[in-house]
Formats: C-alpha cells, structure tokens, sequence
C-alpha cells in the first residue's frame, strides 16, 4: 500500500495565480480534484498549498479514494502535425510576417493565449 509519504514525494504540478478580487494568491494541484488554497504572499500560498496537499492525500486514503499520480512530461515530445487549409496557412504566415516572427512562434503564441482563456474562462485585454 503506498504512504502518504509516497504521494507527498510525487511531483505534481502546482498552479498559482494572482487573485485579482480579493488579492494574494490562489493555488491548486490540478490531478487532485478540489485540493485548492489561498495565501497572501507567494510564500504563504506555497505554505498553505503543501498544507493542503498533506490533507486531501490523508483524506483520501483514509476514504478509500483513488489518488491519481502525475502526469509525466516525458509522455509528450512538444511537437504534433496538423493539416489546416492553405488560406489559413497563408493568413498565419502573413501574421507573423507582420509581428517579425517565425511561423511556429506565432503559432505557439495563439496557442497559449487560446488554452489561457479556455482555462481561465477570460479573454485578455488588448
């Protein structure tokens, strides 16, 4: 059976963003469902966070819950193909023409800023 010093040891990803109603910061492990916390400083939110972490993995055991594991990086090799219509391809191209970058950066940036707002549920202001 594996410990809560086994699961404490596993590097989960840690999200931390700033709070911007009510200040301070807000974290989260995202692979344990509901494991969230908040801090004023940066330092305290990581205080906070790992707190929380050390309960919902000794709740979870206790209760008999699945606790899932991290997700490996090395799963994925940051590169995919993807076949667009050649209009597309020419109007990215122009774009980042325009922004004096290459194709894949300007790629990677609209990329970013779509999952940032699929996650956030907030479009950025230009």
């Amino acid at each position: 059976m594996k410990t809560i010093d086994y699961y404490m040891g596993l590097p989960y990803k840690l999200e931390i963003v700033p709070d911007v109603k009510e200040g301070g910061y807000v974290a989260r492990y995202p692979e344990l469902p509901g494991c969230i916390s908040v801090g004023s400083t940066l330092e305290e939110t990581v205080n906070h966070v790992l707190d929380a972490k050390k309960e919902w993995l000794i709740a979870a055991l206790e209760d008999g819950i699945v606790i899932n594991e991290p997700v490996a990086h090395d799963n994925y090799s940051g590169q995919f193909k993807l076949r667009i219509p050649k209009s597309l391809h020419r109007s990215l191209a122009e774009h980042s023409k325009a922004e004096g970058i290459s194709m894949n950066q300007y790629c990677l940036y609209l990329l970013t800023l779509n999952d940032a707002i699929t996650f956030t549920g907030k479009q950025k202001k230009a």
